[in-house]
């Protein structure tokens, strides 16, 4: 026999190979693994493979498919060995592969069950250089330092790198076993370079090498906070057993508990509030300290828990004391403090301590504030304030539900937490200044807070318990009725703060004003003194407003620079010895001048009606009252009537009313012919146009002023005019008749004609305000007439 030479088996591969489709990674050559076959026609593959030569392609899968064809795979893959079967219970088989060499698909044979095609074997590209040889050391180094950090690396797999020696198979052995992404080995199983696949390959240990630093890391850091929380666990628990045995309370939830318990259960409640709280009282012992629900039932507990529920002790209060008490905080107010004080006595025979709901309206720095102040002070009560300005969530009023995260109890019950009785005074600032929006309307809201009837079981949305607030004494303020619902004024009672006169100004200004602006401002009474007539000065010249807070303002600043220019001498001398004597100031109007500028209101600045077609009316605004001049004109052109001056719509009407009536008195009385209107265009304007207008009470002015330019003549001097004016000549009654005639004071009127109604009125307006002014009552225009425009 002749002698066979042993020719190695991948050398004589087939170049027709049945190909099984990967769904995981790809498998590299040089490997020994097991594979589980499950899909019926793979396992058919598998047997007749093995009934040949037992010879396989392994390819990946490019798209992921249940019946995948060979267009799904990658074009290159491993041919394998099956060097042992398994049979499965289930259909499938487990085979042993031993991976030999990489091929390309050339050809395809049949595309599906089976897959087969034409392939070539490719070979690795081999650069037998030094730089090769120190990536595989590099390769093997590297390796060995992941191995022995990472435990899922068998000492069979360290072994298995060191003995290999091929530098292309050290690179696929250690890309097969790197945890990297099937697509990236993919790539590396397509380099055919062995210098190439080495370097990609080292780029993936190092990225390893990095996640093991950061798991390594991470491990630490956990393990320290496990070692911490078992220390804190075994000292607690000691803790606990030391004061078991003192015995002390063991914990901290216990000693709240216990702490709630004991406040609740001195309340003594009964009904549907005991029944409630001892359900939260056995919620909250049940719960984990660590849930988010235990602060929430906590939170709720402590809100209960301090909550004024005893009811109040009967009032004593001296009423001359209380009166005392207001004469000494407000100058003026009689009115209002005659209202207040008489109400205080009503409360004091009836030995009623129920709360009462009081509204005081006046315009700005009038004093509604400090009067709220002023009467929690005489009734010796605690006194609680907020403002609903801007408020459009009825939420602020009546509390958030507790279904919500960050819950908390609305503006009633906060208050009450705070001053903890439950007969205190609660100030409501700037109620007409109150929003609608998504979130519901706080006037609506307000209505039960403030309804004697329904406030006795007041329910918050929050404690969602029934509380009692008919003790609270209620103050609201407003700068105006106007946009206060009718339902929600229907339930107070309406005090009206006019405003001040410039005496009372004066007095204000010398007896509270003066001293708390110095002090402020850091100078001493002695330093600074003000005459009667530079007061008046800066009353009427700079802060003719109906309050006090411009005058305020207006002392601030004086004495502002006052005290820059005694520090500025101060400074300026060179030895303290030398330190001069306190500077005194007399304050005149040139030194108010000097610091205040010249005045916004001229002295001897008045309003008049000096020619045809004017008139002067008197107005009521926020800010007190306002003398307005009216003019009318007229240009020839086509009949119309023309309305300026920013008018609101009631205004508008008045103008209208006025001009059908001036035309009818005109051509019916003096004799004015109807052409005339049809061959003229009448305007009317009121002057300041960027000032907002509105109301009835200037119909006889705007019907004089048109009168007066039908008829070419100018209206008497120094007089000035307010009334609403009807369709048919009537004068109807107006408000605001006492600052109205404080601008016709200031504005040097000498006689005022006002409607009939109003004489009521007069009675209520200081005698040193009607001084020197003669009052003229009116029923109907005609009488208007008669003394703005005789014949």
């Amino acid at each position: 026999m002749s002698e066979q030479s042993v020719v190695p088996i991948d050398q004589i591969l087939p170049n027709k190979l049945p190909l099984v489709a990967l769904m995981g990674r790809p498998i590299f050559p040089g490997i020994f693994t097991p594979i589980m076959i499950g899909n019926p026609t793979d396992v058919k593959v598998i047997d007749d493979a093995v009934a040949r030569d037992g010879l396989i392609g392994l390819v990946m899968l490019a798209n992921e498919s249940e019946t995948p064809t060979i267009t799904d795979l990658y074009k290159v893959g491993t041919v394998a060995k099956i060097v042992k079967k398994i049979n499965l219970p289930d259909g499938g088989v487990n085979i042993f592969i031993s991976t030999l060499k990489r091929f390309m698909i050339k050809k395809t044979l049949n595309p599906v069950n089976p897959i087969v095609g034409a392939v070539e074997y490719l070979d690795d590209e081999e650069d037998d250089t030094s730089e090769v040889k120190a990536l595989t050391r590099a390769l093997i180094s590297e390796m060995k330092q992941i191995s022995e950090n990472n435990p899922l690396f068998s000492e069979e797999m360290r072994l298995n790198m060191i003995n290999i020696d091929h530098p292309g198979k050290i690179a696929d052995f250690i890309a097969s076993i790197l945890n990297i992404d099937k697509a990236e080995q993919q790539k590396i199983l397509e380099v055919l370079n062995v210098r190439k696949r080495m370097e990609q390959v080292l780029v993936f240990i190092k990225k390893e090498q990095e996640l093991l630093r950061i798991q390594k890391r991470i491990q630490k850091e956990i393990n320290e906070k496990i070692e911490k929380s078992q220390r804190d666990y075994f000292l607690k628990e000691e803790l606990k057993a030391i004061k078991t045995e003192l015995g002390m309370t063991t914990d901290a939830k216990s000693s709240e508990y216990q702490r709630f318990k004991d406040k609740l259960d001195a309340f003594h409640f009964t009904g549907e509030i005991k029944e409630a709280v001892e359900q939260e009282l056995e919620k909250f012992s049940l719960m984990d300290p660590n849930s988010g629900e235990f602060i929430i039932t906590r939170n709720y507990l402590d809100t209960i828990a301090n909550l004024p529920w005893n009811e109040p002790a009967p009032e004593q209060f001296d009423l001359h004391l209380a009166q005392n008490i207001l004469e000494n905080d407000h100058y003026g107010l009689k009115d209002v403090k005659s209202r207040i004080v008489e109400y205080l006595a009503v409360r004091k025979l009836k030995q009623d301590s129920k709360g009462s709901i009081v509204c005081l309206v006046g315009p700005p720095g009038v004093g509604k504030t400090s009067v709220g102040k002023s009467v929690a002070h005489a009734l010796g009560k605690e006194f609680f304030r907020f403002s609903v300005g801007g408020m459009r969530d009825e939420a602020e009023i009546k509390g958030h539900r507790r279904t919500y995260i960050g819950a908390m109890p609305g503006k009633i019950l906060q208050g009450l937490k705070i001053v903890k009785t439950k007969d205190p005074v609660f100030m409501i600032d700037e109620i007409d200044k109150m929003g609608v929006s998504f979130q519901g309307d706080p006037a609506s809201a307000l209505l039960e807070v403030l309804d004697p009837e329904q406030n006795n079981s007041f329910r918050d949305h929050y404690l969602d318990l029934p509380f009692d607030i008919s003790y609270i004494f209620f103050i609201v303020t407003a700068n105006t009725l106007d946009t206060i619902p009718v339902p929600l004024m229907d339930r107070m009672e309406i005090i009206q703060l006019p405003g001040y006169i410039d005496t009372e100004k004066l007095e204000i200004a010398k007896r509270y004003l003066v001293p708390k602006s110095l002090t402020k401002n850091g100078l001493k009474k002695q330093q600074v003194k003000y005459t009667r007539e530079s007061l008046l000065y800066i009353a009427n010249g700079y802060a003719r407003e109906a309050g006090v807070r411009n005058f305020e303002k207006n002392l601030d600043k004086i004495h502002r620079k006052l005290a820059k220019q005694i520090v500025e001498t101060e400074e300026a001398t060179v030895k303290p010895e030398e330190k001069p004597e306190t500077e005194k100031f007399i304050i005149d109007k040139k030194l108010i001048e000097k610091h205040l500028g010249k005045p916004l209101f001229p002295e001897g600045e008045v309003k008049k009606a000096d020619r045809p077609g004017m008139s002067v009316g008197l107005a009521w605004t926020s800010m007190g009252g306002d003398t307005l001049v009216i003019e009318a004109a007229s240009v020839p052109g086509k009949e119309g009537f023309t309305l300026t001056g920013k008018m609101g719509d009631i205004m508008k009407e008045s103008g209208a009313i006025a001009m059908t009536v001036a035309r009818k008195l005109g051509t019916e009385r003096y004799g004015i012919d109807a052409a005339w209107f049809e061959k003229n265009h009448i305007h009317l304007h009121i002057p300041e146009g960027a000032t907002p207008k509105d109301g009835p009470s200037a119909g006889i002015t705007m019907a004089t002023a048109l009168l007066s330019l039908l008829r070419n003549k100018t209206i008497t001097d120094k007089l000035a005019m307010t009334g609403e004016l009807s369709l048919t000549g009537q004068v109807l009654p107006i408000g605001g008749l006492k600052e109205k005639t404080v601008a016709a004071r200031r504005n040097k009127s000498r006689h005022i004609i006002i409607p009939k109604q109003n004489l009521r009125d007069l009675d209520d307006i200081p005698e040193i305000v009607k001084k020197g002014i003669e009052f003229h009552p009116v029923e109907r225009f005609e009488e208007v007439l008669a003394l703005a425009l005789p014949d």
